[in-house]
């Protein structure tokens, strides 16, 4: 009986300590904020993705993130698919870690913005990565990592990955110091409370390190959609992690398959899971905490 009643306790203490580890409160400020009619869907190039980019800033500075030169912001330039000349701004923060060596935590901010009446509010896509990657960073500032983490905010995801194009183009850290890219990309919508964990493909020994980094989150991490010639089952050029893996550099794509309020109006704070949110969040900083002690390249 005694035995037992051990049992249970470290169980309670082990799901509280992963409690601890992300401020659920402000993860779901951060993704409803995000997410609001204020920022009209945070198209790239809008008022409404400048006041989600100053958001952001704001919560990088109060987290402690430290800045380059030219400050959070890093502008790039680009051409629409009407050949039209537009403008983003890539936000980045970094933590020096006890290495040289780079892990890339990214997730991206821009939406479709709005048509007609109706506002694209991007609460899965993708304030939730945004939410997470600032939860993450205000845990390594108390943590100290052993790589150097950047922590960016993409812009222009939804105009064909050209945030991520621009940063891999011309990096704030030398291209061969980049050890992996953790991307986020729609991780707050799952109704059967499954999570992907794209990548590991190509790079195995990341799946040995993430197994069982889900345990007591009440979600679940699958492994898979990376397959080469599977068409649009293949996830690897879909989002941000894209630009690098052409770069051969290694990468773990966390996201959810599409459901009903993709692309949609509806995507909005009131239809994400919020307990999947928190668990999926959990999880992949769990990840991230066991990648950044065992991953050697």
């Amino acid at each position: 009986m005694r035995k037992t009643y051990l049992l249970i306790l470290l169980a309670l203490s082990t799901a509280t300590a992963y409690s601890q580890i992300i401020d659920r409160t402000k993860l779901l400020a951060d993704i409803q904020t995000l997410s609001s009619g204020k920022y009209e869907g945070r198209k790239t190039g809008t008022p409404g993705n400048k006041l989600a980019a100053e958001f952001i800033i704001k919560r990088f500075a109060e987290i402690g993130l430290s800045s380059y030169p030219k400050g959070f912001k890093h502008p790039f330039n680009f051409k629409t698919r009407a050949n039209e000349e537009k403008q983003g701004t890539n936000l980045i923060g970094f933590i020096k870690g006890k290495r040289d060596k780079v892990i890339v935590v990214s997730a991206h901010y821009d939406h479709v913005g709005v048509s007609g009446t109706d506002i694209y509010y991007g609460a899965d896509d993708n304030a939730s990565g945004v939410g997470a990657m600032l939860a993450f960073a205000e845990y390594f500032t108390k943590h100290k990592p052993r790589h150097t983490l950047l922590f960016i905010a993409f812009d222009a995801e939804e105009s064909g990955l050209r945030g991520a194009v621009s940063f891999v183009k011309e990096p704030t850290v030398a291209k061969d110091k980049i050890a992996l890219n953790i991307n986020m990309d729609m991780i707050a919508h799952n109704d059967k409370g499954e999570l992907y964990a794209s990548g590991t493909y190509k790079n195995p020994g990341l799946k040995s390190i993430i197994e069982g980094e889900d345990k007591n989150t009440g979600i679940k991490i699958l492994f898979g959609h990376d397959l080469p010639d599977s068409g649009k089952e293949d996830w690897t050029m879909q989002s941000d992690q894209g630009p690098f893996a052409k770069e051969n550099i290694p990468f773990i794509y966390f996201g959810v398959e599409d459901h009903k309020d993709y692309h949609k109006p509806t995507d909005t704070f009131a239809n994400i899971n919020q307990d999947f949110y928190y668990g999926a969040s959990t999880a992949i900083l769990k990840s991230i905490i066991k990648i950044d002690k065992k991953w050697a390249k």
